[in-house]
Formats: structure tokens, C-alpha cells, sequence
């Protein structure tokens, strides 16, 4: 069982204040959601934030239990539930899709959120990044003690989604190179924004390490990108279109 020192809301009332203003849908992605999310008319969307990827189309009740995420929301869903993953307040498949957007590393018992997940929805997508590829991301070498978070050294990936849902297809989701939605490694091709304070507010990885080693992180990056250091080792990522990260998408369903 994999658990969270941090229920569902707890740590976004704390790092989520100023998400909405650098974590904006970005329109790829998102049509990446909508293929996996097919011709569903009614969806949950659980852990879900400001309500990025929410299908302006559809019926969709968004589970939220942080009120500084809520208050954040424009042009989604008004239709939203204060209740944490692992107790959703529905019944039973009351929903034709089940929708989690990069929020299970977060939850507190990531098992019981999907087994919920699956209990008020036919089918689910699980928007997620799998850690096993995510832990060799360039910028972790300027802020290693992020791999000490539970959020990242407990990351749930594709084996633990399989434990708990019948999942039918993993696909990978491309980053594209000026992704619009400033998530963990959004910025693959545009290293200078790691080292911004209001890019990392938006970052739970960044967000939850302690001011001075984000500060140390973002001034030992800064100089390997003056002196060309940084350039040297992974300039070559400046000229690909997108990056594989280690995003995917889970299709579960049954």
C-alpha cells in the first residue's frame, strides 16, 4: 500500500495559492485527455484542482477538498464536492468516466482513492507520470532533496494503477516544448524557468522543498546555464519539438 504524509487537500492549501497562474491547460494535452475520455457524457473528476483538462462538453462533477484549489477555478464544472479520494460521496458507477489528473502521487492511500475511482465510474483515466522515468529528469540534479518528498519517493506507477484497476492501455503524452501547463517537467527545453520563484510555487515537487534550497537549486542553475555548463550536458534537448517525461495516461475500465 502506498500512503501520503499529506491527505488530498491538506497540502494544497499550503503550495496551491498561486497554482492557476502558471498551471494552464495546455491544448495538446488536452486533447490527449479527450481522446482517452472518448464519447463518455458524465464525468468525476477526483483530485481535481483548478480544473485543468475538464471537458467543457460534458457533464462533470469535480471532487476538490482544498479550498485555496477551488477558489481558483474559472470557466469549469460549479458543480464541485469537498471530499478527499479515498470517500467519494457517490454511488455506485454513477458516472460513465472516472478522471484523475496528475493528483495520485498526492493522495493519501493511492489504493483506496482508485479502488473508489472505480467503484462510481465504468471506466477511468489516470493522468499520472511514472516515477522509474521521471527520476532521471535533468533538473533533479539541481534539486535532488525533492526525491526525499513522499509525493516523489513514493510516486505511484503503472503497477500500482494495474493493482487496483483493470487498465486497458497505457499511452505515452509527449511534452511539447512551450507546453502551456508549467507541470514538473514542462519546462524539458526551457531550463531559466526552473530557476524562477513563481514557476516553482506552481510545482509541487519545488513548491514543498524548504525557501533555501530552492534558492541554492535555482543559483547552481543559473550558473551552469551563464557559463554554458548546462548547455554543454543537455543543450541538445533545445531543438527537439517534445520530450518523453514519463507522462501517461492510464485507460482502465470493468
Amino acid at each position: 500500500m502506498v500512503t501520503r504524509m499529506h491527505g488530498d487537500g491538506e497540502l494544497y492549501e499550503e503550495i496551491g495559492r498561486t497554482y492557476a497562474s502558471t498551471r494552464r491547460e495546455d491544448p495538446r494535452i488536452a486533447a490527449l485527455v479527450v481522446e482517452a475520455i472518448g464519447d463518455a457524457a458524465t464525468i468525476v473528476n477526483v483530485g481535481a484542482g483548478t480544473g485543468n483538462y475538464e471537458p467543457p462538453d460534458r457533464f462533470v462533477v469535480a471532487v476538490e477538498p482544498s479550498t485555496a484549489m477551488v477558489r481558483q477555478r474559472r470557466g469549469r464544472t460549479h458543480r464541485v464536492v469537498r471530499a478527499s479520494s479515498e470517500a467519494l460521496p457517490l454511488v455506485r458507477r454513477s458516472f460513465d468516466v472516472g478522471l484523475a489528473i496528475l493528483t495520485i502521487h498526492h493522495w493519501r492511500d493511492v489504493g483506496a482513492g482508485l479502488r473508489e475511482l472505480r467503484r462510481v465510474s465504468g471506466r477511468q483515466v489516470v493522468f499520472y507520470f511514472e516515477p522509474l522515468h521521471t527520476h532521471g529528469f535533468w533538473a533533479l540534479d539541481y534539486f535532488p532533496e525533492a526525491l526525499a518528498l513522499p509525493s516523489e519517493r513514493d510516486a505511484p506507477g503503472e503497477q500500482v494503477l494495474r493493482r487496483a484497476l483493470r487498465v486497458q492501455e497505457v499511452r505515452t503524452v509527449p511534452v511539447p516544448r512551450d507546453c502551456t501547463d508549467g507541470f514538473g517537467a514542462a519546462f524539458w527545453a526551457r531550463p531559466e524557468a526552473y530557476a524562477d520563484p513563481r514557476v516553482q510555487a506552481g510545482m509541487s515537487w519545488l513548491a514543498q522543498l524548504p525557501p533555501a534550497v530552492r534558492a541554492r537549486g535555482a543559483a547552481a542553475l543559473t550558473a551552469d546555464l551563464a557559463s554554458g555548463a548546462w548547455d554543454r550536458r543537455h543543450g541538445h534537448l533545445r531543438r527537439l519539438d517534445e520530450f518523453d517525461g514519463g507522462y501517461r495516461i492510464a485507460i482502465a475500465g470493468g
